[in-house]
């Protein structure tokens, strides 16, 4: 797989949308236009980084897990190619990210409210809607909701222009297209460019194997995660050598302190 150029990343980039998605403000502030609702805070629960479940299933890369002050977690997906599974994808994601907090000792009766968002270049369902919203309902009556408390979203960028929310419009055409028109996109516009600068997220972008970049795909086989873990290992052993914090170090492997301390 040949990768971009560090120079030519844009939002629609995997790293460079998990670099804009880290800022609070950023991230929150996209929520808040999805929603057209005022979000107090937002707390990060994974930004590139990977849940397994203790069952031994296959792990799965997020790209931005956060959670509001109610307690609703958010999943946030950039995805460029349409490798026409997105529907199982959102349903397995849904399940790990449930399974992954009971693990933790909750009881399936705290499960939180969630939403898993995946913003698209491509239309996945093919009615050339900007937002379709999907939630479980009783066939016999579609009035009746099964209140599971979950819902799947899907941003779709090439209908931007049908968007009813003109800064939703916008954030997709600039995705889409990297045209800036709203006050929104220039401060993403900006960020990105102040990226570009930085010469740690370059070496980080070069230094990260190809694996780490990319969500996991849940047909591969079991080597390919055995071989995904070992090369987590070996860069946070090159980002370790570079001097990089452990915070640093957790964020963009997604292993434990425990793992890094053993590193040698």
């Amino acid at each position: 797989m040949v990768r971009k150029p560090f120079e030519e990343l844009t939002i629609a980039d995997d790293f460079m949308f998990c670099k804009v998605m880290e800022h609070e403000s950023i991230c929150k502030e996209f929520l808040e236009m999805l929603f057209s609702a005022k979000i107090e805070k937002i707390t990060y629960l994974s930004s590139q980084n990977s849940i397994t479940t203790n069952s031994g299933a296959k792990t799965v890369r997020l790209d931005i897990l956060v959670k509001d002050e109610a307690g609703t977690s958010y999943d946030i997906e950039m995805q460029v190619a349409n490798q026409y599974n997105l529907p199982k994808r959102m349903r397995y994601y849904q399940a790990a990210l449930d399974i992954s907090f009971l693990d933790q000792g909750y009881s399936y009766k705290t499960l939180n409210d969630s939403f898993i968002i995946f913003i698209c270049l491509f239309d996945p369902i093919g009615k050339n809607r900007a937002i379709y919203t999907f939630e479980n309902i009783c066939v016999e009556d579609k009035t009746i909701p099964l209140r599971d408390e979950t819902k799947k979203i899907i941003l779709n960028a090439n209908a931007f222009s049908t968007a009813d929310n003109k800064d939703l419009q916008g954030f997709l055409q600039y995705v889409k297209t990297g045209k800036v028109t709203t006050e929104y996109t220039g401060r993403i516009e900006q960020m990105i460019q102040t990226v570009k600068q930085n010469e740690l997220a370059r070496r980080e972008y070069h230094i990260l194997p190809v694996a780490l970049m990319d969500a996991f795909d849940e047909g591969e086989a079991k080597g390919f995660a055995e071989g995904s873990r070992q090369a987590k290992l070996e860069t946070a052993k090159i980002l370790k050598q570079y001097g990089d914090s452990m915070q640093k170090i957790i964020q963009a492997t997604g292993l434990t302190r425990e793992d890094v301390e053993a590193i040698k």
